[in-house]
């Protein structure tokens, strides 16, 4: 028999074997959750979640440990049962399922040695679940708060700097997605919203990386509404906008926008002069 040959046997040999372990677990899996006998799910659920140690084996302990929670839930097994129950939704990449049991942990079980790590793992479901800037940032801002929470809660804690540089960088998010609004006003000619949002962006992000190009579309909006305002409003909206640009080129005088805006202040200067 060729190496070819005897190669093929073995990886059919090898693929039957693992096939009848894979029944046979299943087997025992389905036996032990329909049995009565307690201590076997509990044994069953922790070999699933310790010794196997994959995710989808995590994912299987979950409806043991459920068994076992709703049995005894306010002892030992139940305790670590509840909060296993949650990780293992967690590693498997439920966030919603996760986030809900590990936030109810400390609530159950208030003097668990596990309610730090089951709050701090709340917190990450959330964040998680925070989509990319472009997208709505509910989510965002609640595991902002829950990581803020979690800091609050566990000042003494481990974790806390962990904790501080993924709220810095969910609030980068958020700041991105204000700059971003900006931007698609003011590219989109709505003269008024661009004005109004990075006039809100300013006050929000005072130290932002972004501060200079949108203080830049501030004086540029200002500008393309002054001009395009009803008579009435024409006076004030000039004079706003060179103040505007004054307070610009004292903040950035060095700015590559500077002498961009300067013509456009020449304009509103000559304008002024009519009233």
């Amino acid at each position: 028999m060729n190496s070819t040959l005897k190669m093929k046997k073995f990886t059919y040999i090898f693929a039957g074997l693992t096939a009848i372990i894979l029944a046979s677990s299943c087997s025992d899996y389905n036996r032990v959750l329909k049995s009565d006998d307690y201590g076997d799910k509990f044994d069953m659920a922790n070999y699933l979640y310790d010794s196997v140690a994959t995710s989808s084996s995590k994912v299987r302990s979950i409806a043991l440990y459920e068994q076992i929670y709703q049995r005894t839930p306010k002892q030992g097994e139940g305790e670590l049962a509840y909060f296993r129950i949650g990780k293992a939704y967690y590693e498997g990449g439920d966030y919603y399922m996760a986030g809900y049991y590990l936030s109810q942990f400390p609530q159950r079980f208030p003097f668990s040695p596990k309610a730090e790590e089951s709050t701090f793992l709340s917190a990450m479901c959330s964040v998680n679940n925070s989509p990319d800037w472009s997208l709505d940032q509910l989510e965002t801002e609640v595991a902002i708060n829950n990581l803020q929470q979690f800091v609050n809660r566990y000042p003494n804690s481990t974790l806390i700097d962990s904790c501080n540089n993924i709220i810095d960088g969910l609030r980068f998010k958020l700041e991105t997605k204000a700059f971003e609004s900006v931007r698609l006003y003011s590219k989109t000619e709505r003269f008024m919203a661009a004005e109004s949002s990075a006039m809100t962006f300013m006050e929000d992000y005072p130290m932002s990386e972004f501060k200079e190009e949108v203080h830049y579309l501030l004086v540029l909006n200002s500008y393309y509404l002054a001009k395009n305002s009803i008579e009435k409003k024409k006076k004030a909206r000039i004079e706003q906008t060179i103040e505007r640009y004054s307070t610009f080129v004292a903040a950035f005088p060095d700015s590559k926008y500077v002498r961009t805006l300067a013509s456009y202040d020449d304009v509103m200067r000559k304008d002024l002069k009519e009233y």
